[in-house]
Formats: C-alpha cells, sequence, structure tokens
C-alpha cells in the first residue's frame, strides 16, 4: 500500500472514530420513576427500548476499539495494513472502504464466522 492509501485509511478511520464519539453514547431510560406507576403497556416498550439502547452501546463500545486496533496497527506496522491477519492476501480495497478496520478478507473471516450462511430454526436464533 502506498502512503497516500494508508494516510487515506488513517483519516477514514479517525473520522469514524470522531463520529462515534461526538454522537455519545443512547441514554438507558427507566421504565417508571418512584411515584409513577407504569401502565402494562408502555411497560413491555420501555424495556424492549433499554434493550436497544443498550445493544446499540455495546456495538458503538466494540467498533470504536476496533477502529483503535486498526489506528494502532497502521502506526505500529503500516506494512501490515490491508492484508489478511489469516491468510497474508490482501483485503479487497472495496472491503476496506466499507469496514476500514477489517483484519481478515471475505474468504477468511467467513471461517471464522461459524453462523454465516445458516438460517435460523427457533426464536432463540435471533438473539
Amino acid at each position: 500500500m502506498t502512503p497516500e492509501d494508508l494516510q487515506y485509511f488513517k483519516d477514514l478511520l479517525e473520522k469514524r472514530l470522531d463520529d462515534l464519539v461526538e454522537g455519545g453514547s443512547q441514554k438507558l431510560e427507566p421504565n417508571a420513576g418512584a411515584l409513577e406507576r407504569a401502565d402494562e403497556d408502555t411497560q413491555p416498550l420501555g424495556e424492549m427500548n433499554q434493550i436497544i439502547a443498550s445493544e446499540r452501546n455495546k456495538m458503538r463500545a466494540d467498533e470504536m476499539g476496533r477502529i483503535r486496533g486498526a489506528l494502532r496497527r497502521l502506526q505500529n506496522a503500516p506494512e501490515d495494513f490491508g492484508y489478511c491477519e489469516e491468510c497474508d492476501d490482501p483485503i479487497p480495497r472495496q472491503r476496506l472502504e466499507l469496514i476500514p478496520w477489517s483484519r481478515y478478507c471475505v474468504e477468511c473471516q467467513s471461517q471464522r464466522d461459524p453462523t454465516r450462511g445458516t438460517s435460523r430454526k427457533s426464536l432463540t436464533d435471533f438473539r
């Protein structure tokens, strides 16, 4: 990868990290106050909103960690950035533009993700 390419991906990673930091965490609103009693229709909705906000916060933190890892790789070993950590093949530029923190090519990532390509068989598979 050329120095210009490395700078392009560094800028891309830093912008995404800045966007995530600027966006902040989603607030987890309590279902009902001490004096307030939630009605039986709104309580499940409130609980669902709490779960969704919590999951989004976890995904945000996870993405921020991956971005910081990619920035460290760019700083410490720029010659390795853009190459699959499993097979050492170059990661396609389109993949890096969409997911600049990618550590694996599509083929190696699909082997690492055992649930990819499988269908859901029960309600508990939706988690």
